[in-house]
């Protein structure tokens, strides 16, 4: 029958939090079921005196140490003073750092916290889509108080298409259609113009458009909704609304939505330079 340590610890080391060895360590120790682990943290380590109490801690109490420690001058000094005081230390990411520069034949940053930051970055995009699907269309006029660009113009001028886009660039978007029957939100006018982007369009493309939408839901072409009266009086209110707002206008006709959507971010960046 196989003997359990009662004061199996392991100290997980770390430049940054110390996730990633924290997780290698539970996934290993999961493998020994009955054992009570005991992992205690040291994060953001940055100097050897320090480490160097972590040392003669562990070997005190005759824990090992995993870390993660991305530092060039940190993990040799870790690695060459546990192994003289006879401390096991387990270095979780050079293996696969030192493979990936040596296969590939490039250099790591060697900046600690990046993991962590490319899981902010993803999480703050999640946020943006969730963001642009909940305020799409004008749904709720709360949403451009908080969002960072609002766009504003009349149907099929790549509105949604726009502020999907620029969510997955970390955006937060709301878009409101503009419609004659329709007065805009107050918020429009309670946000500063700089946060608004006026969308619009030539007559012509936008009637092509809009008949090419009214076939693929297999209505007539001959409706309102295509119509060039009914187009020409759509762009000239979207007009004067934008006018009102005060606010820059792109001009989609013939435009990728990657061509707009850069347009939009270079005016976003000269607005927060």
């Amino acid at each position: 029958m196989e003997r359990m340590n009662q004061d199996a610890t392991v100290y997980v080391v770390s430049d940054s939090v110390g996730e990633t060895a924290e997780f290698v360590v539970k996934a290993a120790a999961s493998q020994f079921g009955g054992q009570v682990f005991h992992v205690r943290k040291f994060p953001y380590i940055e100097d050897e005196g320090t480490l160097n109490e972590i040392i003669r801690a562990a070997k005190e109490i005759g824990a090992i140490i995993a870390y993660t420690l991305v530092i060039p001058a940190l993990n040799k000094f870790i690695r060459s003073k546990a192994e003289e005081q006879g401390v096991i230390a387990i270095d979780i990411m050079s293996p696969m750092v030192n493979a990936v520069r040596d296969h590939f034949q490039i250099q790591p940053s060697n900046k600690p916290g990046l993991v962590r930051q490319l899981d902010e970055d993803y999480f703050r995009k999640v946020e943006a889509i969730e963001f642009a699907v909940k305020y799409d269309d004008g749904r709720d006029a709360r949403g451009l108080l908080r969002a960072d660009v609002i766009l504003i113009g009349v149907s099929r001028t790549s509105k949604t298409p726009l502020s999907m886009y620029l969510a997955n660039k970390r955006y937060k978007v709301a878009n409101v259609p503009l419609v004659p029957e329709v007065d805009p939100p107050e918020e429009l006018y309670l946000v500063p113009a700089s946060k608004c982007i006026g969308l619009t369009i030539s007559p012509d493309q936008l009637n092509m458009i809009r008949t090419e939408r009214l076939k693929s839901l297999g209505l007539t072409a001959e409706a309102n909704y295509a119509s060039m009266e009914r187009i020409k009086m759509e762009l000239e209110y979207s007009e004067k609304i934008m006018k009102r707002v005060g606010c820059p206008v792109i001009n989609v006709s013939n435009k990728a939505v990657e061509e707009t959507a850069n347009i939009i971010i270079d005016l976003i960046k000269q607005r927060n330079p």
